[in-house]
């Protein structure tokens, strides 16, 4: 998996850097502005930001402000947090993938077309919806490891009672 993801975002990042290059140079040194590109370059735009996302969510690196983290003396009580947390993010993502879904319905009965090269937009417009899909699945992986890592602290917590 993490090299699927490196592969992607690697190569819609060079897709996108690209584009952007023969934009500058048609557009700024040959004064020759080519038609079309900046409908193309948002189709792997869309795509990398929307994969980095669930990257980010899948291997747990979101930027966090764990201001509470410094106040809890316990790891038992850190894992409380950290369960709290994912159960509030499941349900923002939860509801964020529930209205992507309701665009991406939209988008594929609708089904526009770009201006200039008549591109379908549903390309780039599933990319929310599946994008969000995919970071509900992380979330929830992170809350049931969270949960069993609070559930195995609360069994050997308990066993220290019993045995101490």
């Amino acid at each position: 998996m993490d090299r699927l993801f490196k592969v992607v975002l690697t190569g819609l990042l060079l897709i996108v850097a690209f584009f952007q290059a023969v934009q500058v140079v048609t557009r700024y040194v040959l004064e020759i502005p080519m038609m079309g590109l900046e409908e193309m370059l948002i189709y792997p735009t869309l795509w990398l930001y929307v994969l980095g996302s669930v990257n980010a969510s899948r291997e747990d690196s979101q930027i966090r402000a764990n201001v509470l983290e410094v106040f809890l003396k316990t790891q038992r009580a850190r894992l409380r947090l950290s369960v709290l947390a994912e159960v509030i993010s499941l349900g923002i993502v939860a509801w964020l993938t529930w209205w992507g879904w309701d665009f991406f319905r939209y988008s594929l009965r609708v089904w526009k077309e770009s201006p200039t090269l008549y591109v379908p937009t549903f390309y780039s417009d599933c990319a929310l919806f599946i994008g969000l899909l995919l970071m509900t699945f992380w979330t929830v992986t992170s809350l049931i490891k969270h949960v069993r890592a609070l559930a195995a602290d609360t069994s050997h917590s308990d066993a220290e009672v019993t045995h101490g």
